[in-house]
């Protein structure tokens, strides 16, 4: 993090970031997977790495709280699995809970959407909310894993408050509409976009559906990530910013390489 700035997000790749604000660290949806290495997607399905991550665990700073989305592969990795540290508190869905606990890391524990947890470290707090997503609609929807979006809202002494959302692999469904009513304080908004495509299914938000997303969410700055490491993201980051065009979207978009920071508050 900067001097003037109590706060930064590093952007590792795919959905992997670094977020640090204040004394809590945040790593979500861990995936250092090579390029040209495979993740598998369940059913005999698999997608290949375009990009390379900007980091391995390895280089990581210390870590207060893994945040999962959900546990496909290219957001929790054999890599994950292997290298990072088992006694780390990681908020996820219950289905992906489960099969981390297979894996040894015992202190994982599954949110319902709108369930709560807070940690202190240091002078710093984050209260943490699991929020709605959906991967895939329609009948096929329970081949998928359930997914979460959450909200993290840092508080501390002297410490600017700062409310962070993070989409998760999600489509735009009706879930999502609670959430700026609930939410409408939002300085951050993640979006996963990439169009994901899987047998002709859109299982993440495309372009037009993250424009429209994030005019709704209306954060006060967006952030872009999730949409050129794989073979099966079909809707480029162009498409995004065109739609953002299209549709007069009146929210400030920064977009970041792997391997960029954006200062905490990036405003």
């Amino acid at each position: 993090m900067t001097d003037d700035s109590p706060g930064d997000l590093l952007f590792v790749g795919t959905a992997t970031t670094v977020i640090r604000y204040g004394d809590i660290t945040v790593l979500t949806d861990p995936n250092f997977l090579h390029r040209g290495q495979r993740a598998y997607l369940g059913y005999g399905l698999w997608s290949r790495r375009r990009t390379e991550p900007a980091l391995q665990p390895a280089d990581l700073p210390p870590i207060d709280l893994v945040m999962l989305s959900h546990l496909h592969a290219d957001h929790w990795d054999r890599v994950a699995t292997r290298e990072l540290d088992k006694q780390l508190p990681v908020f996820t869905t219950k289905a992906a809970a489960r099969r981390l606990h297979q894996r040894r890391f015992r202190s994982a524990e599954g949110l319902d959407p709108w369930e709560q947890r807070t940690m202190t470290r240091g002078r710093t707090t984050l209260r943490v909310t699991a929020l709605p997503g959906a991967h895939a609609r329609g009948p096929l929807a329970p081949l998928f894993p359930p997914v979460i979006g959450s909200l993290l809202e840092f508080s501390g002494p002297d410490l600017p408050g700062l409310t962070l959302y993070q989409s998760g692999d999600t489509l735009l469904v009706d879930q999502l509409e609670e959430i700026p009513r609930r939410c409408p304080d939002i300085d951050v908004g993640l979006i996963h976009l990439g169009g994901t495509k899987i047998l002709g299914m859109l299982l993440t938000m495309d372009g037009q559906e993250g424009a429209t997303w994030l005019r709704r969410l209306a954060p006060r700055v967006g952030i872009p990530i999730h949409y050129d490491d794989y073979t099966v993201f079909r809707s480029p980051l162009s498409d995004f910013l065109a739609e953002l065009k299209r549709q007069n979207v009146d929210v400030p978009v920064r977009t970041v390489d792997r391997g960029d920071r954006v200062p905490l508050p990036p405003f």
